[in-house]
């Protein structure tokens, strides 16, 4: 039922997708022969064809980001202009565009999904610049190619830059971390390593008492890639010159045409009406750091010194102490309870499989919703050298019925950085580890509970960029359900359940300082806003950076702080003037959450409602349209503020 993935063979799969290219490009001239076409003859076999490539590079992009190594860096930079001149021909070719023109002048008897295929595929059509001038094209292709080159630069320079440094410390150097994180750290030679990885960043950062190493630490991390300050340049330099060939004013109007909001101005707005609620509370949460540090000594709070007085404030304030749970958090029994959770959420079962993977640790699912297996599901949640850091979820297939009324299958993978078991001891998660798999889960479940039968509109594809975080935010709340939490935070050693007493403490520490989190949102948000709004050079986007931070921060890091060099989300990722789709799409998830918690949680007349009108519909109707089938009205700012423990 479900295809196989195979890691080996990198040259085979680059040799598929260029051979894959090529009898695109000879079917589309097939296609285009076709005297009266409809939806049925027409667009069902172009979506095909582009799907059958899609999935292919997927898998290579996949395995560069899990299994990176010089070989998948050269292919996947070798194939990335060639994929990047394939999209640009085909978005600019004029006799597709015509072709579904006539489709959608003629067929006016077609489903919505139908419709809102060709609706998206006419607007991106008109945004590759169909109707420009050959010389137009020309510069717009060459533009694009060199934008996908340095993404990818820009990317890889962080993850080399991450790669290269590292701390050897002795015993006396890790006072005051866990066990836990040392054990994780701990070498053969009996030194203890740390790296820029997060996982091991944060962990030094929160709980080591050395004041010097952490400023190192703090130092490589927010200097690395310093090589990108150009590429950010050049890659904002592009970025407008793009906009202004398809005569849009800047790359923010231009980003903006395939998301819910409407304009930059309207995005400002929105982030400003939230700052000018959180800032002050921020302020005075800053306070609170300030003088608990003064207290323990430490007169001058600096940017090294937040993270770790922070903890220590937490701990005094709720007794709340990360490391107290990650017993209660081993991985594979947080798997299985979240699964068990899901099930009583909305109705879905979640059942093992063994199939072909990359790495031994990967685990695969298959999906049943009453009965019925739906889709498949990889899990990659340990962290490794080759793989890059964080969290994601990447969709490799979606649901979709082809020409011959052939269905098939969405599959996904899950990939986070999780603490690697050892011989001593499991992985064990923190709180925020299990938000982050419930996250990405949520991202998952989008795409895999998908019903549309439209390639292009189906699961996350064709979801506007600022609600794609709808669901996934929405599932990551129920992290701190006592209600679920009781279903799977168990002892690894004596399987006693976690104490009622932790959760609530969990619960009331789990808004512990966040107005200052909103207001370091809401800083990148509107820097990545601003800086689309025209072409700054390197030195003009620290002047942007700075302004934003006196407008909305409260706490400002040392000149040499240059975070905005391994930015990837906006300048080697897709969130480029999107990136306050974070705390929009935020607002439609605590509305979605609240109307669950204020029935108990767990209602599944509910959870079918929300499935049918939101999960199931991936990107075939209009984000705010399917919120508000689901919610009955537009979404309220209450529900944020409340979410984030500000009061409204």
């Amino acid at each position: 039922m479900f295809p196989e993935f195979h890691s080996e063979n990198l040259p085979k799969k680059e040799s598929t997708i260029l051979e894959k290219m090529e009898s695109n490009k000879s079917f589309i001239q097939t296609l285009l022969k076709i005297e009266n076409p409809t939806f049925q003859n027409f667009v069902k076999p172009y979506e095909r064809i582009q799907t059958e490539l899609g999935d292919l590079v997927t898998e290579i992009s996949h395995l560069n980001s899990v299994k990176n190594n010089e070989e998948s860096q050269t292919i996947y930079s070798r194939l990335l202009p060639i994929l990047s001149e394939y999209y640009t021909d085909l978005g600019q070719n004029e006799d597709i565009f015509s072709a579904l023109l006539k489709i959608q002048t003629s067929e006016t008897n077609l489903n919505k999904e139908a419709n809102k295929v060709l609706e998206n595929e006419i607007r991106d059509f008109r945004l590759s610049g169909v109707g420009l001038d050959i010389q137009t094209k020309e510069k717009l292709k060459e533009i694009r190619i060199r934008l996908s080159d340095l993404s990818n630069q820009f990317s890889q320079n962080v993850l080399n830059a991450t790669n290269a440094f590292a701390l050897y410390l002795s015993e006396e150097e890790v006072k005051g971390l866990p066990e836990s994180e040392k054990i994780s750290a701990k070498q053969e030679d009996g030194t203890y390593k740390f790296t820029l990885h997060f996982p091991s960043y944060i962990a030094y950062m929160t709980y080591g008492e050395n004041r010097e190493i952490r400023k190192k630490l703090y130092d490589g991390y927010c200097t690395r890639a310093p090589e990108n300050g150009k590429l950010m340049e050049e890659i904002l330099k592009l970025r407008t010159e793009e906009a202004n060939l398809l005569g849009f004013p800047t790359f923010s109007h231009l980003s903006l045409a395939t998301k819910v909001a409407d304009t930059p101005e309207q995005v400002i707005e929105f982030l400003d009406h939230l700052a000018k609620k959180a800032k002050p509370i921020a302020l005075r949460e800053l306070d609170e750091i300030k003088n608990f540090a003064k207290k323990l000594g430490q007169t001058e709070l600096e940017p090294w010194d937040l993270t770790y007085y922070s903890e220590k404030l937490k701990k005094e304030s709720f007794s709340y102490d990360e490391e107290i749970y990650r017993p209660y958090l081993e991985k594979e029994t947080v798997i299985s309870g979240t699964f068990q959770f899901l099930e009583k959420l909305l109705g879905i079962q979640f059942k093992q499989v063994n199939t072909a993977v990359w790495e031994p640790s990967v685990l695969c699912y298959d999906l049943v919703v009453e009965g019925t297996t739906r889709s498949r599901l990889y899990l990659d949640l340990e962290v490794r050298t080759e793989k890059k850091g964080g969290a994601w979820m990447h969709n490799w297939k979606p649901h979709f019925q082809d020409e011959t009324g052939k269905t098939e299958l969405p599959i996904a993978f899950v990939v986070a950085s999780f603490p690697k078991a050892t011989s001593s001891q499991p992985s064990l998660l923190r709180p925020s580890d299990v938000v982050t798999l419930f996250h990405e889960l949520g991202h998952a479940l989008h795409h895999l509970l998908s019903r549309v039968n439209e390639a292009f509109v189906s699961g996350v594809n064709g979801v506007e960029w600022d609600a794609v975080e709808f669901p996934s935010q929405f599932l990551e709340n129920f992290a701190y359900e006592p209600k679920v939490l009781e279903l799977f935070a168990k002892h690894y050693q004596t399987k006693e359940p976690i104490p009622s007493s932790y959760i609530e403490t969990m619960v009331k520490a789990k808004n512990f300082m966040s107005a200052m989190g909103v207001v370091r949102q809401l800083e990148f948000a509107k820097f990545d806003m601003l800086i689309h709004a025209e072409k700054p050079n390197e030195s003009r986007v620290q002047e942007i950076l700075d302004q934003v931070r006196k407008e909305v921060s409260v706490f400002f890091p040392p000149t040499y702080n240059k975070f905005q060099n391994s930015f990837t989300h906006i300048f080697a990722g897709g969130y480029a003037a999107g990136y306050y789709s974070y705390k929009w799409a935020e607002l439609l998830s605590a509305n979605a959450y609240y109307s669950f918690v204020d029935r108990g949680v767990f209602d599944l007349e509910h959870a079918a409602h929300f499935r049918k009108t939101v999960l199931e519909k991936g990107g075939s109707a209009n984000a705010m349209d399917l919120f508000r089938d689901f919610y009955g009205k537009d979404p309220e700012i209450d529900a944020l503020l409340r979410l984030n423990g500000i009061a409204a």
